[in-house]
Order: C-alpha cells, then structure tokens, then sequence
C-alpha cells in the first residue's frame, strides 16, 4: 500500500509525508513510563496517542516494529523504595504490572517489545565507552558525561540557546563538570543504593542513554519515528539525539519526531497540590476505559488536552449513541460473523471510509476522524432502516464493515453493546454496589429484576412499579416489551 500519511515533524516544524526508510518495515519507538507510581492521566494521553499513530501505520503497512520501553532505573524509584522499605526492584515490578494493567484497560495496543532498561545496562556501558572513545564524553570522579561543546547541533530539537538549555536543564553546578550545559552518562551509586560494575566503578546510568542504548537495539543506529510528551523534547530527547549521533557517526537519530501536548485540568495544571491530579485508576474507577479514550481523542494529539467531567460525559453520551445503533446488528443472523473476528480492508470499504483516513493521514487528526466516523455510523443507521432484500442487505453488511474497521482504528466499540450498557465501575471492580450507594452491580439489578416479575406475576403492581422507580433513582433504565425486558444503565 503506498502511504499518504503526513505528519508534524518536530525537528523541522513541518508537516512532512512520511516515507520509511525501508520498505521492508516501519520502524518506531515511544517513551514509556518511569514505573514508581501509577499511571497519570498524562500518560496515558501520550499512550493513546500513539496507540493511535500505532493502528494507523498497521493500516498502512504489513511490517511495523514498535519499541515502547520500561524505565525501571530511576533515583524516582529509589525514593519510593526506600518510603515503602523494599527493593527498587519490586517497586518497579508492581507498578510496571499496574502500568500494563491500565493500558490494557484502555485498550492500547501492546509495542513488538518492551524492554527493561535493567537487561540493558552492557549495551549502556558500551555507548559510553565509544562516546569516550570519540572524545565526546569524560571522566571525573566516577561520573562520565557528554561534553555538549563538542556537538554543534545540540539544541537543534528543542530550539534553544546556551542560556534557555542551562535554565531549562535546572543543570546541577558540580565540580566533575567542564561545562554546566554536560549532562550524566554513568553516575556513582553508593552500598545502599542500585548499582552495577562498569569501568567507571560501580553506579548506574543515567536515563538519557537509556533510551538510545535500547532504541539502537531493536530498531538500528537510524530509524523512523521517535515520539514522547512535549514536555520530553528537552532535555531528554535533545540529550538522546546528542549521544546517539555521536555514539554511531550519523546524521540523525530518527527521520521524524512526534510529541503530544500537556494535559491540563479544568484549565489548571494537573498538580497533587492544586488537588487536581487524577491516575488512570482513579478515572476508571468512575468511567468506561472507552469514554476516557474518547475524550483523548477529540483532542488532537499536538494540542493541548483540557480534562473535564463535562468532556468525559459527553464522549459517554456520543458512545451510547453509537453503541444504539450497533446493538441493532448484534443478534442479527444477517451480521452475526461480523462481530465474530476481524474485519479485512478492501476496495469496498476504502471508499466508505475515504474521508476517515484522509483525516487520519493528516498528521492522525482524530477530531476530525470521529466526525466522519459519526457520519458513518449515522449512514448505517439511515441505511438499514426498513432494509428486507438480499441487495439491500449487502449494502447494509458495507456500511457496517466500513464502521467497524474504523472503530478497529479508533480502539472504540470494542465490547458487545449489552455490555456498553450494562457496565459500571462497580460491576468491573471486586465490590458489589447498593441502592443506598447510588451504584447496583449487575447481580443485583438482575435480582431486582427478578423481584419485579415476581411481584407482576402475583398482580403486585405496586411493589413491582415500586422497584422500578428504585431501580431508575439508581440509573437503570428499564425496557418492557411482549417478549422480554431489557435493561441498561444510564
């Protein structure tokens, strides 16, 4: 397939056609977590991002090596060991655990690989030692550290001078430095704390040569795509393209860079003083994994995201809407193998789907992806309307291909739509809701339920409209028909 994908390339500040270096496979990698707490929501704005950018090039190409890390080497972890006295290497683990967790809560695709900067630290150590090699790093005190005067495309990504890179660096004065602009390869660790043996004495890495030591590994010296949080450009990525083109003699480190924008709350910082600061956890113990994807992507990735339970209730609302119209083919013998397995791109669907990808290929803007993708599903609902005979039948099955497959994209209604309307954070969690509590678990509307039909079969009408007002001031909606009842959340 030949690509008509553009986007934002940070390095040049253009919107540039995205052509891979090989035509073999499509190279990426993406920042990962430092796991010594749970996922924020920032994070998991960046995730979905490029889950986004992920699903995208899938569509696109046959090969793509996607390269996500685990930064489980950090003074951050250090720290939150020693509050919880335990090892850094179970902080890391349970919160790496829990960081995966989250993302598959909301449906983000898992990278080709993951690598643990721990498995690493050979690769790290023999970066360093070609970068002393080369002259473009030193030695003092157990400290090695990249001499920035000796590369004169330092601050190229970032766009800053010598004044903004010391400030922005919050550089620490240290007399093992030449420069205040150099930066820690290899650092000294004491008896207590993380370390490993290296030429330099025992200590650890620093984290920018992290991410160059493991990028190298899986995808080359060069490769296509590097993305991050904005807030990433400097110092890290700065610092990795530095190292990384020193390190190998090239003359960049990846053909494109892409960086999301922050995400605020409520028009705030997102900051545990201002009592504003929200993990993954914390959303989903209050909305679908789906309505939070949602509300990522009607923001574009380079903007920033402005957090609100406003813009979450309304991505609920527009998936209720959706999942309506869909919950119409899901018992339908005409559509049933449709939600049985994947859907594959053709021809046919190429043309329902024009505007969604000629959206998507424009530097991956999902707003205005999900306004045709809303289109689609509104076409599919008109289309269907009264629809009998084998040929309007087919047409119906094209419509609705074409919408799943762009919902595929999305990572959007991937759960059958009972389930949509069934759930509650209570029902997914371990707890049982109450009446009392505002909250029922699914168990308990079906007794409910049950307690109404028996009250309706011995002419209890009071008890059984009793227990449906109940049942609403608890957010059920309940559906009567000759044949059954069916219920749904609001």
């Amino acid at each position: 397939m030949v690509s008509s994908l553009f986007l934002y390339n940070s390095l040049s500040r253009l919107k540039e056609k995205f052509v891979p270096l090989s035509d073999q496979r499509v190279t990426m990698y993406v920042c990962g977590p430092t796991v010594y707490d749970f996922a924020h929501l920032g994070n998991a704005r960046a995730m979905v991002a490029f889950d986004i950018l992920y699903r995208v090039l899938l569509h696109e190409y046959k090969n793509v090596t996607f390269v996500r890390n685990i930064t489980d080497i950090d003074d951050k972890i250090y720290a939150a060991s020693l509050e919880k006295k335990c090892s850094f290497l179970e902080i890391s683990a349970k919160f790496d655990a829990e960081f995966q967790r989250d993302m598959c809560s909301l449906n983000v695709l898992e990278p080709t690989y993951q690598p643990h900067a721990t498995a690493f630290i050979p690769q790290m150590l023999e970066m360093i030692g070609a970068l002393i090699q080369k002259g473009f790093a030193y030695e003092h005190s157990g400290h090695v550290l990249f001499a920035v005067s000796k590369f004169p495309d330092y601050g190229k990504l970032s766009l800053k001078n010598r004044d903004e890179l010391i400030a922005g660096a919050r550089v620490e004065v240290a007399p093992y430095k030449q420069d205040a602009c150099d930066f820690v390869l290899w650092k000294p660790s004491s008896d207590e704390m993380p370390g490993w043996d290296s030429p330099y004495g025992r200590g650890r890495p620093g984290w920018h040569i992290e991410c160059s030591a493991m990028s190298a590994h899986y995808l080359g010296k060069v490769f296509d795509i590097h993305a991050g949080g904005v807030d990433l450009i400097f110092p890290h990525h700065e610092n990795e393209v530095a190292q990384s083109r020193c390190a190998w003699g090239t003359d960049r480190m990846a053909n494109f860079w892409l960086h999301n924008g922050h995400l605020i709350v409520e028009g705030k910082k997102m900051s545990k003083s201002l009592g504003n600061f929200f993990t993954v956890r914390e959303i989903l113990q209050k909305y679908h994994p789906e309505a939070v994807r949602l509300t990522f992507l009607q923001t574009h990735y380079r903007q920033p995201l402005d957090w609100s339970s406003s813009a979450i209730e309304q991505a609920k609302l527009l998936l209720n809407k959706w999942y309506r119209v869909i919950e119409k083919f899901e018992q339908k013998a005409d559509f049933a193998e449709l939600f049985e397995g994947e859907v594959e791109w053709d021809d046919a669907i190429a043309v329902k789907a024009a505007s969604f990808f000629e959206a998507m290929n424009d530097d991956l803007n999902t707003p205005l992806a999900l306004q045709s993708f809303a289109r689609l599903v509104k076409h599919l609902d008109e289309v269907s309307s009264g629809a009998q005979r084998d040929g309007e039948l087919e047409a119906v099955r094209l419509e609705l291909r074409a919408v799943l497959y762009c919902a595929k994209v999305l990572g959007l209604l991937t759960v059958r739509a009972v389930e949509w309307f069934r759930y509650s954070p209570v029902n997914a969690g371990d707890g049982a809701g109450t009446l009392d509590g505002g909250v029922l678990s699914n168990e308990d509307v079906e007794a409910k339920l049950q307690e109404r039909q028996n009250a309706r079969a011995n002419k209890d009408f009071r008890k059984a409209d009793r227990i449906r007002e109940e049942l609403e001031r608890a957010g059920i909606v309940i559906e009567d028909s000759e044949r059954e009842t069916k219920w749904r959340r609001l």
